[in-house]
C-alpha cells in the first residue's frame, strides 16, 4: 500500500467548534482533544521513522516513507488550523498543545531512537483502531458539522491508508528476535497507560472550560455510550484489535480494510487543491494569523 499525499482542506465553521458532532457537545470535545494531541504527536512520528530512512534499503518502502511523512504533514497543517478554531473560541488549545510538545521533546532528548520508533508504531497502531472504527459505521459521525465530519474522515483513510509504514520501517531496522518483540510490547503498554489517560484529561479541560456543555447530563449519557457501548462503543469495538498486536507475528495488514480507501476519491474531488479553485477556498474564516501561532 502506497501512502499519497493530497492537499485537502475543509470549511470548518468557527462557531460550531464547541459542537459540531451530531451527538453534541460532550462527544465533540473528545474528538477536540484527540485533535490537539496530532500537531506535536505527528512531528513525533515523522522524526521518529526519518532517523532511521537512511538504513532503509527497500526502495518502496523509502517512498512509502516519504508519503507517509507527506500525508503526516497534511495532517499536522489542518490540525493546527482546527486547534486555532478552539482557541479563538476561548477554549485552552494552546495551552494543551503546549503540553503535549513539551512531553514529546523530552521523549525525544531522553529516549534511544529504537524507542521512540516503537513508541510511533504503537501511536499508529492506536490512530489505525480508531480509523477503521470511525469508517465502518457512518453513523459515528452521522449529523456532524459536514466540514468537521469529512476532515475526521479524510484524516482515518489515510491513518488507514499509511497504517503499516512505521510498523515495516521497525521490522526493517530492527534485529529479529525476543528482544525487538519485548520492545515493541512493552513500549505499547506504556503508550495505552499515557495515551487515555492523556485524552481523558485534555477532554475534561475542554468540558469544564465549555460553559454551556458542563452540565448537561443527557451529553455525558451519549458519550459514556459512544465510548463504551457494548455493542457499538469504542473500547469494546477496538479491543479484540488492540489485543491482536501482542502476537509475535502481528502486522498491521492482517486486519485488512483498504476497502475503506475506495472513498478517497470522492474525497480529493471534492476538498482537493485545484488550480481553478477560489483563493481561501475550503476554510472561510479570518483566522489565517492564528494558525502558526503557538
Amino acid at each position: 500500500m502506497m501512502p499519497v499525499r493530497r492537499d485537502l482542506r475543509f470549511d470548518l465553521p468557527i462557531e460550531r467548534t464547541k459542537d459540531w458532532h451530531g451527538l453534541g457537545s460532550h462527544v465533540t470535545h473528545f474528538f477536540n482533544a484527540l485533535s490537539l494531541l496530532f500537531p506535536a504527536g505527528e512531528r513525533f512520528f515523522m522524526d521518529s521513522v526519518r532517523n532511521y530512512r537512511d538504513r532503509i534499503d527497500d526502495p518502496v518502502l523509502k517512498r512509502q516513507v516519504l508519503g507517509f511523512i507527506g500525508q503526516e504533514a497534511m495532517h499536522t497543517r489542518e490540525h493546527v488550523e482546527y486547534n486555532e478554531l478552539m482557541q479563538a473560541n476561548r477554549l485552552p488549545a494552546r495551552k494543551l498543545d503546549q503540553r503535549v510538545w513539551k512531553v514529546l521533546g523530552f521523549m525525544k532528548r531522553v529516549l534511544p531512537h529504537s524507542v521512540q520508533l516503537a513508541h510511533t508504531v504503537a501511536a499508529e497502531h492506536y490512530t489505525a483502531m480508531l480509523a477503521d472504527w470511525l469508517l465502518r459505521d457512518p453513523t459515528r459521525l452521522a449529523g456532524s458539522v459536514e466540514g468537521y465530519r469529512q476532515m475526521w474522515i479524510w484524516h482515518a483513510l489515510e491513518e488507514t491508508e499509511h497504517k503499516a509504514v512505521s510498523f515495516d520501517v521497525w521490522n526493517a531496522v530492527m534485529k529479529p528476535g525476543l528482544r525487538r518483540y519485548l520492545i515493541r510490547i512493552g513500549v505499547y503498554l506504556v503508550t495505552t497507560l499515557t495515551f487515555w489517560p492523556t485524552v481523558f484529561l485534555m477532554h475534561v479541560t475542554l468540558l469544564w472550560r465549555d460553559r454551556a456543555a458542563r452540565h448537561r447530563l443527557r451529553g455525558m449519557l451519549r458519550m459514556i455510550a459512544f465510548l463504551y457501548g457494548p455493542r457499538r462503543g469504542l473500547f469494546p469495538c477496538i479491543a479484540g484489535e488492540w489485543l491482536s498486536y501482542f502476537r509475535p507475528g502481528f502486522h498491521p495488514w492482517d486486519h485488512d480494510n483498504r476497502h475503506h480507501l475506495a472513498r478517497v476519491d470522492a474525497l480529493v474531488a471534492a476538498y482537493g487543491d485545484h488550480d481553478d479553485a477560489p483563493s481561501g477556498r475550503g476554510r472561510a474564516n479570518a483566522l489565517a494569523p492564528l494558525a502558526s501561532g503557538r
